[in-house]
């Protein structure tokens, strides 16, 4: 056998099996960049760079004007949807697109999932992350930007039993996460850095997406829930529902108001109560949700081990139940009008 053959069987042969699927027929399939505003630099002194072992050094003048804040998108369209609008995919803190796209341990995705109901779907990579491009201009990022060490989100996003536990490799009893140690190398070689001080320009960039796409359902993680309510409160016309997976901040209590057409679904997994932090970050999204009740709003909480779903770690798009929460959601949104 020719070595190339011989090397994509053995790429295929190491994908874990998966349940046999009908393909999915696309109408289209692209991608877009949007927002981004121009920054102007100046006063740094000019260098000369080598681009490459042995070749000429280039004089580089990194005074100017620079594009920066922008977002990428990526869509498909199925070729009969049945989604009434497009649904946004926003990932969550140090994360990107790659969270909807696949699982560390090679199963389906919630893009494939929802793609096969029939919704429109378009995956970002926000702000400074993946495909969005990356600045290092402090006056305008404001901070540092920050990554991820390996035994971080097996001990933060409820996968392992609490602090120490990756070495120990101990995990939650019970949990869905592929925690395997490859399949979990897998998860963190989608992690990338991160800045904690770009907020307002990353909701810039998700105005900028729903004013591109035109009224759409948000489907919001952990992160991006601050994105999700917000965006919601400026564009109430452009948010036809709102789906927070365990977001990880609030809205603007002084809009709650925005939102009274727009329904939320809020979704929490499992092993809430035992940890240190998520009974105060549910608590915070719940007191919301009541205020937005009470402006006149529609929000509903969703406890997935109060539907028989266990086992869920704050990655629930990638657990191995992860298609029972999709269909949470999907069943959500059918109820509600966006599905035929």
């Amino acid at each position: 056998m020719r070595p190339i053959l011989a090397a994509a069987l053995a790429a295929a042969l190491a994908v874990p099996a998966t349940a046999e699927q009908p393909p999915v027929s696309l109408q289209s399939w692209g991608s877009f960049h949007v927002g981004g505003r121009e920054v102007v630099i100046s006063g740094q002194p000019v260098r000369e760079v080598l681009f490459s072992p042995g070749g000429v050094p280039a004089r580089v003048d990194p005074n100017g004007t620079y594009l920066m804040g922008m977002m990428y998108a990526q869509y498909m369209i199925p070729a009969n949807p049945r989604g009434q609008a497009p649904l946004l995919m926003w990932h969550g803190g140090g994360l990107s697109g790659v969270t909807y796209e696949t699982t560390p341990d090679g199963r389906e995705g919630w893009q494939n999932f929802f793609l096969r109901q029939g919704w429109p779907t378009y995956v970002s990579d926000a702000v400074e992350r993946g495909r969005a491009g990356w600045t290092l201009i402090p006056e305008q990022t404001g901070g540092q930007a920050m990554v991820l060490t390996v035994d971080n989100p097996f001990e933060r996003f409820r996968i392992g039993a609490g602090p120490g536990s990756f070495a120990r490799n101990e995990v939650l009893p019970g949990n869905q996460f592929p925690a395997d140690r490859e399949s979990y190398l897998s998860f963190m070689r989608q992690i990338v850095p991160r800045f904690t001080t770009t907020d307002d320009l990353a909701l810039d960039a998700y105005l900028a997406l729903l004013d591109r796409v035109g009224p759409s359902v948000v489907l919001a993680h952990s992160q991006a829930g601050l994105f999700g309510w917000r965006a919601a409160q400026e564009r109430p016309d452009k948010v036809r529902a709102l789906v927070l997976v365990e977001p990880a901040a609030i809205g603007d209590p002084a809009k709650v108001a925005a939102l009274r057409n727009v329904p939320v679904l809020m979704v929490y997994g499992d092993y809430i109560a035992q940890d240190s932090r998520w009974p105060a970050i549910r608590g915070n999204g719940v007191r919301f949700a009541e205020a937005v009740r009470a402006a006149a709003g529609s929000v509903d909480v969703v406890d997935l081990p109060e539907r028989g779903i266990r086992g869920n770690s704050h990655m629930m798009m990638m657990d191995r139940n992860n298609q029972a929460v999709a269909q949470v959601i999907q069943d959500w949104l059918a109820q509600r009008g966006l599905w035929r």
